[in-house]
């Protein structure tokens, strides 16, 4: 039975992962071993104790700062994390002599802008980040894909796009969404909701999906590898919100404010998983109205 360090544990995928493998829903004969929070990515002589106390024969690597607006305010710190953070974890791993699977997981952000016509975006496409967090991911890939030339490591990148589910920061416009249906539904707050631009378009994957994308990855990846991790499908974000409200039988006036709409937003965005799909023989299961419903159950109970 293989055991997998996982850092980051605590946050959205690493707790959808443990409440996975808690109830059996994970292939294979796993063990996960969380790492602490306590352990600062940014300190490696911390990074470089921690592994030496611990035993694994893979690492998922999911630490990272990853609120788009709060790498625009702090930068420094957004590359200190997710840059430096993934160089120390990487260093400490090489000095202890490891040689199993190094996943790290990168962010579909960093394509930036991509013109309608080329969509859906494959792992080919030039990566131009417009934001620090972006910036910070590719940045942390360029690393990743230069040590797996010269690492006994088999070290694979996942750039995944949109997820939902339960447990997500309410700071994500889904999660946020299904917070505010669930006040109205249950008479906390008037039968209005404040929005962005709808006229978006995304593409969505439920994380428990993406929780075995990135297992099939540590077992089957190719190393020095890139893989997007999505669905494949372009979902209007103002549909989605419709559904949400019809699948919680709420009405609610939706309301576009202004200090809402993030400026130069892209517009539209879509990812190809063929590469993936191919590789690992990986293939999306939750429909994505189940996804909804089970996030919107998990605010309003007797939904």
């Amino acid at each position: 039975m293989s055991t997998i360090l996982i850092t980051g544990a605590s946050g959205f995928v690493g707790s959808t992962l443990f409440g996975m493998a808690a109830r059996g829903d994970l292939d294979g004969p796993h063990r996960f071993a969380p790492l602490p929070d306590s352990v600062d990515l940014r300190q490696p002589d911390g990074v470089q104790r921690a592994l030496e106390a611990a035993e694994y024969d893979a690492v998922l690597h999911l630490a990272a700062l990853s609120f788009v607006p709060e790498s625009i305010e702090r930068p420094s710190e957004t590359y200190a994390v997710n840059l430096h953070g993934t160089i120390h974890l990487l260093e400490a791993l090489t000095k202890r002599g490891f040689k199993g699977a190094f996943l790290y997981v990168s962010s579909g952000e960093v394509y930036g802008a991509v013109p309608a016509e080329a969509l859906p975006v494959t792992e080919e496409r030039a990566p131009r980040p417009r934001n620090p967090y972006a910036a910070s991911k590719l940045a942390a890939e360029a690393y990743c894909c230069q040590a797996s030339t010269t690492s006994s490591m088999r070290i694979v990148v996942a750039r995944p796009f949109n997820h939902i589910g339960q447990g997500q920061s309410e700071r994500f416009f889904v999660p946020a969404m299904a917070r505010q249906i669930a006040d109205i539904k249950q008479g906390r707050c008037a039968p209005r909701i404040e929005v962005g631009n709808m006229d978006v378009t995304r593409d969505f994957s439920d994380v428990r999906d993406v929780v075995h994308a990135y297992l099939r990855l540590l077992a089957q990846g190719r190393p020095g590898e890139i893989y997007n991790v999505c669905s494949g499908i372009e979902r209007n974000v103002g549909d989605v919100l419709r559904r949400m409200l019809e699948l919680a039988r709420v009405d609610a006036a939706i309301e576009v404010v202004a200090g809402n709409v993030r400026p130069n937003e892209q517009r539209r965005h879509c990812g190809s998983n063929r590469k993936l799909c191919d590789d690992t023989g990986w293939q999306p299961k939750i429909p994505f109205e189940q996804s909804l419903r089970d996030l919107l159950r998990s605010g309003t109970p007797t939904l």
